[in-house]
C-alpha cells in the first residue's frame, strides 16, 4: 500500500490522540469554548471508534488537575490512557512506545492547552517523522490570542490545520454505508 500523502487522512493509517482534556483545567477555559471543544473531541472518539481507529488519551498531573472530563471519559471505548508530567506527551517513554508500536504514521491531535502541551507534542511527533493534523475547533487554550499563535506555528512547522468534520469524512472515504450513516448523524 503506498504511502498517504500528508494532506489526506485514511483511517487505516490514523490514530487519534485527545490531550489532557482534565477537569480542573476545563474549569479555567472559557466555557462556550470548552463545551465545543468537548463536543468535537466527542465526535472524533465515536468516528475513531465506528471507523477502528486507535486511541490515545492523555492526561497531565491527575492528582493537580483532575481525570478526563465525564463527557469524553465515557467515549473513550478502548482507549489508552498515559499520566503524563512533560507536557510533550512524547516525553513519556510509554506513550512514545505505543505509538511507534501501532505501525500509525498520521496522527490527529485534539486537546488542551494548544499553546503548551498540545504545541509541545505536535512539535515533537513532526521531529519523530509522524504526520501531524491538528484539528482547530477542538484545541483550546484560557487565551485565544494564544490558542491562535500555536496553530499558526505548528502549522507552520509541518502540521496540518484540519477540522472535526473533515477528519471525520477523511477517515470515512464513501457515503451510502452503515458507518457513513453513524458518523454523519454525530456531525448534525
Amino acid at each position: 500500500m503506498p504511502t498517504p500523502d500528508k494532506f489526506r487522512l485514511q483511517a487505516a493509517h490514523s490514530l487519534l490522540l485527545v490531550i489532557d482534556v482534565q477537569e480542573r483545567l476545563s474549569a479555567a477555559m472559557d466555557q462556550d469554548e470548552l463545551q465545543r471543544v468537548v463536543k468535537n473531541a466527542g465526535i472524533l472518539l465515536e468516528s475513531a471508534h465506528a471507523l477502528s481507529v486507535p486511541v490515545i488519551v492523555t492526561e497531565q498531573y491527575v492528582k493537580g488537575l483532575g481525570p478526563t472530563v465525564a463527557a469524553l471519559k465515557e467515549k473513550t471505548g478502548n482507549a489508552t490512557f498515559h499520566e503524563k508530567i512533560s507536557f510533550s506527551c512524547c516525553g513519556n517513554d510509554d506513550f512514545l512506545s505505543q505509538l511507534r508500536q501501532s505501525g500509525r504514521t498520521q496522527i490527529v491531535v485534539c486537546g488542551m492547552e494548544t499553546h503548551v502541551c498540545v504545541q509541545q507534542t505536535v512539535l515533537d511527533l513532526l521531529h519523530e517523522g509522524f504526520v501531524v493534523h491538528v484539528v482547530q475547533d477542538a484545541v483550546l487554550s484560557r487565551a485565544p490570542a494564544n490558542r491562535n499563535t500555536a496553530i499558526e506555528a505548528m502549522t507552520l512547522a509541518g502540521a496540518v490545520p484540519t477540522g472535526t468534520e473533515t477528519v471525520a469524512f477523511q477517515w470515512l472515504k464513501v457515503a451510502g454505508t452503515d458507518v457513513f450513516k453513524q458518523v454523519s448523524k454525530l456531525v448534525k
